[in-house]
């Protein structure tokens, strides 16, 4: 699926409330919605001027909404669903969360991980071998993509106030109407 506006993007946000990162709710302890505001919110704080790897934040996990129960595929799905909307720069961080994951398994092993994402941690491949983390960090937005999967990690609180989904609205039809443009220039 292509996500080809910000309404249709919003409508999907929307409808992640009371949907889980697993079908049988035996995952993380808040629903996607709540989960999007939160690691987005944590981005807005820690990189107030970085407004794409805060969509990042926000979109990340929208593939396990997509395609319930695909978590080795979801971030490919959210970042092919985002691309031509919002640009390459915020798909690619979406398709590395999960990498950025690995790598930090590999680099700091004793890091912890939700039940969740370490359940999921072999499907989506296990820690990162020397040469794959080697590689990884020579990817220009390798700090970035670590950065969201910080945020992703720290944004599973039940019960804290990360704003509403119209906060991001106008933040999301910017970066629409950006990519939009430099699409038109090339």
């Amino acid at each position: 699926m292509e996500l080809r506006s910000v309404d249709e993007l919003m409508e999907l946000l929307y409808a992640c409330r009371g949907v889980w990162d697993t079908p049988d709710r035996s995952g993380d302890p808040v629903d996607l919605h709540d989960h999007a505001l939160q690691t987005a919110a944590l981005l807005r704080r820690s990189r107030p001027a970085d407004k794409e790897l805060q969509i990042a934040g926000l979109v990340h996990d929208i593939g396990h909404a997509l395609r319930p129960g695909d978590d080795a595929g979801h971030a490919d799905h959210a970042a092919d669903a985002v691309r031509a909307l919002l640009g390459e720069r915020v798909a690619r961080l979406v398709r590395l969360h999960v990498a950025a994951k690995r790598y930090l398994a590999a680099v700091s092993p004793d890091r912890a991980l939700s039940p969740q994402s370490a359940l999921t941690m072999a499907r989506q491949g296990g820690a990162m071998s020397r040469a794959e983390a080697a590689a990884f960090e020579r990817d220009p937005l390798a700090d970035d993509a670590v950065t969201l999967r910080q945020a992703d990690d720290a944004g599973k609180v039940v019960g804290l106030d990360a704003g509403v989904l119209e906060d991001w609205r106008t933040v999301l039809e910017l970066a629409a109407a950006r990519n939009a443009r430099l699409g038109a220039v090339d």
